[in-house]
């Protein structure tokens, strides 16, 4: 992928796609996102849209043969990790069966997957690149067969990252930062795992990363993880102090108990690669805690 502009097509139209697909336009990029429904949200509204079933073979290649791409960003659902442990069949199906039809009619064109910490088990504290891959749940299966499949057809890079968060007032599931910032902020209480490891990543840089590496000419797997191991519970608690809100509203509940419960215990990534690219220096990710505390203030400032 060259520095020209280019058309890309991202296959998703939620929080993160949205997100990489904003910051490919303000590149200079055309942008069209896809899914089997048009965004009902503001995410990504200016931007192209194209009707795809990623389930459905003739869906695919009609896609990839009405938008002409020049490059291929991978960001689709279902991401929901619950639902996905419910109907493990229609997850392989839009994962593992998207990624085949899009192999199918890539042709020479570059791809970016962007894949899970699900795809480890999380006995281990935090997983690099060149650790084995054993999934924790249906979605992590699904989404390491979603990798093999596009990483077997050549100019293909995959990045894996952590749990992803930012301001996503209008999504359909907001992640975890936003729904404690909202629930704390309204002296509502939350239940979060104190035994619950996450190595999180800021949007912000997800969409950096996903647009670097995409002009790139890397392929194989690189991991995005936050600099900062924390669990929820220290986290819900640091959201609380910036929100000004009780950190009593915080209540601890393990994990087993609450919508975590097939997730694995450390979802905690960091790259042995990342240091070795020179496209990707100077983009060392935000931690966590320095970020919460600039989201909120930002967003009291606007008030």
């Amino acid at each position: 992928m060259t520095d020209h502009r280019l058309r890309v097509l991202v296959v998703g139209a939620g929080y993160l796609a949205s997100q990489v697909g904003e910051r490919l336009s303000a590149l200079g990029h055309t942008v069209t996102l896809s899914s089997r429904h048009r965004p009902a949200t503001a995410h990504g509204r200016h931007l192209g849209w194209h009707p795809v079933d990623a389930g459905d073979r003739r869906s695919v290649h009609a896609l990839l043969a009405a938008t002409g791409p020049d490059a291929v960003v991978v960001a689709h659902g279902p991401s929901d990790i619950t639902w996905c442990e419910a109907n493990p069949e229609q997850a392989m199906a839009a994962h593992r069966g998207g990624a085949r039809y899009l192999a199918e009619a890539l042709g020479s064109r570059r791809a970016l997957l962007i894949s899970t910490d699900n795809v480890f088990p999380g006995s281990r504290s935090s997983y690099g690149e060149y650790d084995r891959a054993e999934p924790a749940n249906v979605y992590g299966r699904a989404k390491l067969a979603a990798e093999d499949t596009l990483l077997a057809t050549g100019d293909v890079l995959v990045l894996r990252v952590s749990l992803v968060y930012g301001w996503d007032r209008d999504g359909l599931r907001p992640n975890f930062f936003t729904t404690c910032a909202q629930e704390l902020s309204r002296g509502r209480t939350v239940a979060v795992p104190d035994d619950h490891w996450n190595s999180p990543v800021l949007i912000d840089d997800v969409a950096v990363w996903t647009t670097t590496l995409l002009a790139s000419a890397h392929t194989g797997i690189v991991h995005l993880g936050g600099p900062r191991r924390v669990s929820r519970l220290a986290w819900a608690r640091h959201i609380a102090g910036c929100c000004g809100a009780d950190p009593a509203l915080v209540r601890t509940a393990p994990q087993r108990s609450t919508v975590y419960a097939c997730r694995p215990r450390n979802a905690c990534l960091h790259s042995e690669r990342a240091p070795h690219l020179p496209e990707l220096a100077g983009l060392d990710p935000v931690d966590v805690l320095e970020a919460s505390n600039r989201l909120i203030a930002q967003e009291k400032e606007c008030r």
